[in-house]
């Protein structure tokens, strides 16, 4: 299974971007996938998950409401949009998937067996 992520980049505060997974190796539409992200010094923390279906997601409480999640499985890619950024914000992107539909843990990153390499994400004050 290979993950690749894209569209990090750098953004002024309140900008908006896109970030793309592109999966290989295997179909992941019967697997649950999710993003995390990792600030220097820090653990590395959840972001948004999502079904395989793409029914339900899941989102770190902070960020509710300025990230978006979604996935298209018949293009084996998972997105996710970023709005009204903020310097916080800024961090190495992950995208991650395992091996099951769903996780009752799905914050905890020590589920997943996948990750990609990350995109950077720069917010500017």
């Amino acid at each position: 299974v290979q993950l690749v992520e894209s569209g990090g980049g750098l953004v002024q505060a309140g900008g908006s971007l896109s970030l793309t997974c592109a999966g290989s190796g295997r179909p992941n539409r019967d697997y649950y996938m999710a993003w995390f992200r990792q600030a220097p010094g820090t653990e590395r923390e959840f972001v948004a998950g999502i079904t395989p279906s793409g029914g339900t997601a899941q989102y770190a409480v902070a960020l509710q409401g300025r990230f978006t999640i979604s996935r298209d499985n018949t293009k084996n890619t998972l997105y996710l949009l970023l709005t009204s950024l903020k310097p916080e914000d800024t961090a190495v992107y992950y995208c991650a998937t395992g091996d099951t539909y769903y996780y009752e843990t799905y914050v905890d990153r020590r589920n997943y067996a996948y990750w990609g390499q990350g995109t950077q994400v720069t917010v500017s004050a």
